[in-house]
């Protein structure tokens, strides 16, 4: 997960994307990235992808992995130390969602933030 958010990160400054958007988006990548590792149970030599688009005013971040289960927003309570990822998501994200693969295997769950800040 450091691999991505590092990778965003130097990706995102490249394109001039406001360091408030990159530090969201930054922190949302790490939750689906860590929602796919944690529970997408995929055969061994499937990997989790993570791919970044920028328009004009939006952020795209998708996370792609080969299992088909879609996941569900959990309710955590105070003590759990976990379940806390998709709310997050929801929370801070202009728009999010998730869907089988076009092509077959897997899902992507994705999520967009509205690029305030000028570029």
């Amino acid at each position: 997960m450091g691999r991505a958010r590092a990778l965003f990160r130097e990706q995102a400054a490249s394109w001039g994307v406001p360091p408030e958007v990159t530090e969201t988006a930054e922190l949302l990548l790490s939750e689906l990235m860590t929602n796919a590792y944690r529970h997408a149970r995929v055969p061994a030599g499937r990997e989790i992808w993570a791919r970044c688009v920028v328009t004009e005013d939006r952020v795209r971040v998708t996370v792609t992995d080969a299992n088909g289960t879609l996941p569900i927003a959990g309710t955590a309570s105070l003590d759990d130390e976990s379940g806390r990822g998709l709310a997050l998501v929801a929370a801070l994200a202009d728009d999010w969602g998730a869907e089988g693969r076009e092509w077959g295997i897997g899902k992507e769950v994705w999520f967009e933030l509205t690029l305030r800040s000028g570029r």
